[in-house]
């Protein structure tokens, strides 16, 4: 049997939201009242009450969700996808001459024309450095001298140069974690689930179900050791199978993508995007790209974000998402390892061509050598009145100081207005009301939101479990903020992050620092000092008027060609 380092189980008990650790927290806390439940979340019934006493009738809105993909097939979702209706399933003709064949739910932007899917890529840092290496590499430079956007690219290589050359004594060394043995174990776990789940007539079981469960086999006790050897060792009882799978999935992922980033030292990182999507990543017009399998086989984390958002509310079927009439338009940019500022930019340009009034962001890096494309992204979507929901990372560090990209901060100057950043609130009965994990600053981080054991759809048509980020609060962010709008059509994108932000709640008491054992007052952590509650959100809406927003702000100017996507 394997031995696990300390280093495995705490990630996986991050990855599948530290179930051991949280016995005491149910599923879906996120959505209850802290007065009626006994539980900090986002008082969702009371905000339907209220809208019901209103008597006001829901608008239909769409919500584009960036991310990794989704389980178009989940019974819980399939319902709630945006159909792009001038588009002819199939028939590998673009219908509606937007410049994508098929994409019939949204599209894939790390596609390949031969129906390939990039699943695995390198990281920011390591691209950044060998690609500015020839032009900044010790030359002499003024920066008093530099204009904005060359300022920016130096500082950004100095960064990464610095971090490649210098910090990977002080980041974990995996090069010692057998992979190959987890992938074995994996496969074999697989393999025990399915037996198991067939012995005791379940669709998925928790470490509980099957501890108490008497075997009739060899091969039935085989596979309950299989499970029970790591489950019962490490308190990881109240997981489910899925979950568990899950998270040694993501565990190797992770390994997989610090060996790639050490790698980076001594080599240039290997171009795993180009090689499947072939376009010319430099040249922002060249369009003609990715695939419409939105669904690809890494849709875990995006089929989560969007049960977040809108999964069936009222069907009897695992959870309900937060709001309640919904279309989720899934756009593929999010691979295993770091996003490129191309397919971000272009995924939220399709996103407001394409009727989507609000967009769930939930990755990030710390450096974004293209930002000014997506800085162009952010003004077109806040000039079509989009509102940019961001999660804030979960690396417990102060991002006033600390690089987190996308972000609404121009490399021209100004920022952008129509952006929210969620850091992760966690409920106070798990030890704290801030997840320890999440990033903070008070002037970077607009709210705080449920992020901590979070239950929400999983891919495999109607599997569910828990995750945990800065991920998970930033979809549910934009689920209220899309309740809102149904019942209120009339409000600006820029009225939406008013009402999300002057309705959030301060606790009332100090909070953890997250990585710290610091207590500090939640307005040192966000900008509003509260966490959200949709409640107190749609309550703040019901008293505006929809208006022209006539605050100016200072926007980039776009100096792409206009392309025939937009």
């Amino acid at each position: 049997m394997i031995r696990f380092s300390k280093i495995f189980i705490g990630l996986l008990f991050f990855f599948v939201s530290a179930a051991g650790q949280n016995n005491a927290i149910p599923n879906g806390w996120h959505m209850m009242d802290k007065e009626a439940d006994g539980y900090y979340g986002v008082s969702t019934e009371k905000a339907y009450q209220f809208l019901k006493s209103k008597n006001l009738k829901s608008n239909t809105v769409v919500v584009a969700v960036i991310d990794t993909g989704i389980d178009t097939l989940h019974e819980d979702l399939k319902s709630v996808l945006w159909t792009n209706t001038g588009e002819i399933p199939g028939n590998g003709l673009d219908d509606d001459k937007n410049g994508y064949i098929d994409d019939v739910h949204g599209w894939n932007f790390l596609g390949g024309k031969d129906g390939r899917n990039v699943r695995t890529d390198s990281d920011e840092r390591g691209r950044v450095y060998y690609e500015l290496k020839d032009k900044w590499d010790n030359k002499e430079v003024n920066k008093a001298s530099l204009p904005k956007e060359d300022l920016y690219e130096y500082e950004m290589f100095l960064k990464a140069k610095a971090e490649i050359k210098g910090n990977f004594s002080k980041e974990e060394d995996f090069s010692a974690v057998d992979i190959a043995a987890l992938k074995e174990l994996q496969l074999t776990l697989i393999k025990s689930d399915s037996l198991l789940k067939k012995a005791l007539g379940k669709d998925t079981f928790t470490g509980h179900d099957l501890d108490s469960y008497t075997t009739k086999s060899f091969a039935e006790k085989k596979a309950k050791n299989d499970f029970m050897g790591i489950m019962k060792a490490n308190e990881m009882l109240d997981m489910t199978d899925f979950e568990f799978i899950a998270g040694l999935q993501e565990y190797i992922d992770y390994v997989e993508g610090e060996i790639r980033k050490a790698s980076s030292k001594n080599s240039p990182p290997v171009a795993y995007r180009k090689n499947i999507v072939g376009d010319d990543e430099t040249n922002f017009n060249d369009k003609d790209y990715g695939n419409a399998d939105i669904m690809a086989d890494f849709s875990m984390h995006g089929t989560h974000c969007s049960g977040i958002i809108g999964a069936v509310r009222g069907n009897g079927k695992g959870m309900d998402g937060m709001a309640d009439n919904v279309r989720i338009m899934s756009l593929r940019v999010v691979p295993d390892g770091d996003e490129h500022d191309k397919d971000i930019a272009l995924a939220i340009r399709y996103a407001v061509d394409h009727g989507a009034k609000i967009i769930s962001m939930s990755f990030g890096k710390s450096f974004s050598p293209q930002k000014k494309w997506v800085d162009e992204a952010f003004a077109y979507a806040e000039s079509k009145n989009v509102l940019l929901v961001h999660a804030a990372g979960n690396d417990a560090k102060d991002i006033d100081v600390a690089d987190n990209f996308p972000n609404p901060v121009y490399v021209s100057g100004g920022r952008a207005g129509n952006v929210i950043t969620v850091g992760a609130s966690a409920d106070p009965k798990s030890g704290s009301y801030t997840a320890s994990f999440s990033n903070y600053g008070k002037k970077e981080v607009d709210v705080f939101s449920p992020g901590s054991k979070i239950y929400s759809t999983l891919p495999g048509g109607k599997n569910y479990g828990n995750l945990s980020g800065t991920s998970m609060a930033c979809p549910l962010v934009a689920g209220i903020a899309a309740l809102t709008l149904e019942y209120f059509p009339t409000l600006s994108a820029k009225q939406l992050k008013y009402v999300i932000e002057k309705s959030a709640q301060n606790p009332g008491v100090k909070v953890d620092k997250p990585g710290t054992d610091e207590k500090v007052d939640m307005s040192e952590l966000c900008k509003t000092g509260g966490i959200v509650n949709a409640y107190e959100a749609v309550k703040l809406a019901a008293t505006l008027k929809g208006e022209t927003v006539t605050e100016k702000e200072v926007l980039p100017k776009p100096k792409m060609t206009k392309g025939k996507k937009g």
